[in-house]
């Protein structure tokens, strides 16, 4: 088992913004877990997580223990977000917890434990390499921090325009974020079939909107990539505030977790229906004709005013013409929305409701 995202790397705040989870029955793709546990702390009545990949699934398993067993610091220290020299004991008070597949997994692999479980997947990898030996390249440790120094809109643009978008860090961008090489170091090849034009190019202008438009001080996503680590600047499902709200919504079995893709979850329980679908950037990976077919289904299994939220990365995916009478288009909100969108690897942010 290959561990794929050892976090999710989506914006949880528009998750909930668009899907609303209070008192709703939430179907979420589960990947790290993150996003999943992000709706529970925004109240919803359910989460079902699912997810095909073991490897994920230990994951997740591994953050619900960690929920119920560490305090909220020793939390962040078994995730990498705070530094420690405790992570191996913080991963034996959870262990009990966990079943036993997620155990073995976890007992074999100690140098990833003690480095942070945030930091294990291919993903969080390839941005490690690019931290460490790519990123030297362009700029100094001393512009990297005040990259993410706060500073007034102005400040931002200057600071990028004039320091940081040089001509190395151009070439360096183009050639590590190219579509070859994503797919070799970071994400799998196959999840590329259905894009076209230039990765590198997509990537580096929604960089210069997280870095100009929004404030990268505030930016957990980057500055993970940067610093190798969160410090104080959390994505929501790891934040003070949240930590008992996930713990009391996994004592009350508000949350499950089920090891199977989404179309399998909806053909093996034709009977549930949800209120809300977190789709993650499922469609990315689909052809237009599969991506109607599982919208299709989404829609068998939907109540009234069902809400679903995803993105596009490279590949444009939304609801169909087709579907115009029974799925309406929030293409205001989602925009708004997508303005606002620190994980900046994406190009679109869709939110859809069921009609009534």
């Amino acid at each position: 088992m290959r561990i794929r995202y050892a976090q999710c790397w989506e914006d949880s705040r528009l998750l909930v913004a668009s899907l609303k989870p209070k008192g709703r029955d939430c179907l979420s793709i589960g990947s790290a877990g993150d996003n999943s546990f992000a709706l529970l702390a925004a109240v919803a009545k359910s989460v079902t997580a699912v997810e095909m990949n073991a490897a994920q699934i230990v994951c997740i398993e591994l953050r619900r223990a960690a929920y119920l067993k560490l305090d909220y610091d020793q939390f962040l220290e078994l995730l990498g977000s705070r530094p420690s020299s405790r992570r191996v004991d913080w991963y034996r008070a959870c262990r009990e917890e966990m079943p036993g597949r997620t155990r073995d997994f976890w007992d074999a692999r100690w140098v990833e434990i003690q480095k942070g479980i945030g930091s294990s997947g291919k993903f969080e990898r390839y941005f490690e390499m690019f931290r460490k030996w790519v990123l030297p390249l362009a700029h100094s440790k001393k512009q990297m921090r005040s990259l993410l120094t706060t500073k007034s809109p102005n400040e931002r643009e200057q600071f990028y325009d004039h320091v940081w978008n040089n001509w190395r860090w151009r070439l360096i961008f183009q050639t590590f974020f190219s579509r070859n090489l994503m797919g070799i170091l970071g994400r799998d090849p196959g999840f590329f079939k259905y894009v076209e034009g230039s990765v590198a190019d997509r990537i580096l202008t929604r960089t210069r909107h997280a870095t100009v438009v929004l404030d990268p001080s505030e930016n957990p996503y980057l500055h993970w990539i940067l610093t190798g680590t969160h410090g104080e600047v959390l994505p929501d499902a790891l934040g003070a505030k949240n930590f008992d709200l996930i713990r009391n919504a996994l004592l009350e079995n508000r949350f499950k977790v089920a090891e199977v893709s989404l179309e399998g979850w909806l053909a093996q329980n034709p009977e549930l229906r949800c209120d809300a679908f977190n789709l993650s950037d499922i469609f990315e990976y689909m052809s237009e004709e599969n991506s109607r077919d599982l919208l299709e289904k989404i829609l068998v299994a939907s109540r009234p005013h069902a809400r679903l939220a995803y993105w596009n990365m490279l590949v444009p995916r939304s609801r169909p013409e087709s579907l115009a009478e029974r799925l309406k288009s929030c293409d205001e909100e989602a925009e708004a929305l997508f303005a606002e969108d620190r994980a900046f690897f994406y190009s679109r942010f869709v939110v859809e409701e069921v009609l009534g």
